[in-house]
Parts: structure tokens; C-alpha cells; sequence
């Protein structure tokens, strides 16, 4: 059932990593679950961007207009996906590294399933201040980061030493990720391809 391990994940991480390994799910389960858990933090902040509007600091709130919030939460929602399938990849090709051997199901799993604490931080936005979703997305951050340590060694079979350091090179190449994403989006705010606000 797609979306069936959220509960889970929340109220009891390790048992929630062994059903999802004894599972043995199909890529379409891991997807789809991306794809829905993915629209969380475009829908929301798309809704905020527009309705809500966004402080920053004591001005008044700063609103973008219906289409410039669009393509943002689009360009966001397939990014999202993106960095899901890439840092599963990426997880399959080091697993070699490490003594284990996973299908490349496994791998997309235990990226999918660590996302989903982070993707949830986009609930946050439906209270655009900043100084708020910075607190939450550490938040989601350590939560996120504590799933891969603790579904590493679970679904990848390694053993916890090795799990630890394998995770910790993800966690590693999760953050190149997120910096070149950065990187990317101040290179297109620079190029003129911006969001534009509300008057």
C-alpha cells in the first residue's frame, strides 16, 4: 500500500526498516511513494508562495505570482524525485565498497524511506516564517540522517561497523547533492530565471 510505512517510520524505525527489507518491494512501490511524498513540500510551499506569502523579516510578507509559484513547485517536485533516484544510485554503487550486494530496489528503498522525514518538513511551509521552517528542517535533517544510520545495516545487509561508515558516505554525498542544487539555483536566479513577486 503506498504510504504505508510512514507510521512506521515515525513510531518505530527499526522494526518499520525490517518489514520494508523482508518485503522485498517492487520499484514501483519505492517510486510511487516518492511520488506522492514528493508533492508534500511543492504543494505547500507553492500554496504559501501564493496565499500565504513568506516573511523573511519584519517587512510584510513577500508573495509570488500564480505562475512564477507553479513552475518553482514543479521544477521543486521533480528535483525532489530526482535526488531520491540519484542518491539511490549512487547508494547501489557503494554498496560494492562495503561487502554487500543490493538490488538496486533495495537501494532506491532506503533512499525513498530517508527522504520521507525530510519531504515531511514541507508540512512547515503552510507557516511561512523563516526563522520556523529552519527549526523544523533541522529537525527533519537529523531525523532523516538517523534513518540512514539506522536502515543501512537492516536492508543493505552489512554489518553495523561497516553500516555506519557506508551511511556516513551517503550522508556525505547527500550534502554534494544538496550544495550543487544550491549552486545550480543561484546560477539560474543570476541568468534572470527567478521567481517573480507579487507587487
Amino acid at each position: 500500500m503506498i504510504l504505508s510505512h510512514i507510521w512506521g517510520i515515525y513510531t518505530h524505525p527499526k522494526k518499520e526498516w525490517k518489514t520494508i527489507a523482508d518485503r522485498h518491494e517492487s520499484f514501483v512501490n519505492a517510486f510511487t511513494h516518492t511520488l506522492f511524498i514528493s508533492l508534500i513540500p511543492a504543494l505547500c510551499s507553492y500554496y504559501s508562495a501564493v496565499n500565504i506569502g513568506w516573511s523573511v523579516g519584519a517587512g510584510d510578507p513577500i508573495y509570488l505570482t500564480h505562475s512564477s509559484a507553479l513552475a518553482m513547485a514543479i521544477i521543486m517536485y521533480f528535483g525532489l524525485i530526482g535526488g531520491v533516484l540519484a542518491l539511490g544510485l549512487m547508494a547501489h554503487w557503494m554498496a560494492h565498497n562495503f561487502g554487500a550486494n543490493p538490488s538496486h530496489v533495495q537501494a532506491i528503498e532506503v533512499s525513498a524511506y530517508t527522504a520521507t522525514p525530510l519531504y515531511m518538513v514541507g508540512f512547515a511551509t503552510l507557516y511561512p516564517e523563516l526563522w520556523f521552517i529552519m527549526c523544523v528542517g533541522l529537525v527533519g535533517i537529523a531525523y532523516a540522517v538517523y534513518m540512514l544510520y539506522t536502515g543501512v545495516p537492516i536492508v543493505m545487509g552489512i554489518d553495523e561497523d561497516r553500516g555506519f561508515i557506508y551511511a556516513s558516505s551517503l550522508v556525505t554525498v547527500g550534502l554534494c547533492f544538496l550544495v550543487s542544487m544550491l549552486g545550480f539555483t543561484v546560477f539560474a536566479w543570476s541568468s534572470g530565471i527567478g521567481p517573480a513577486f507579487v507587487n
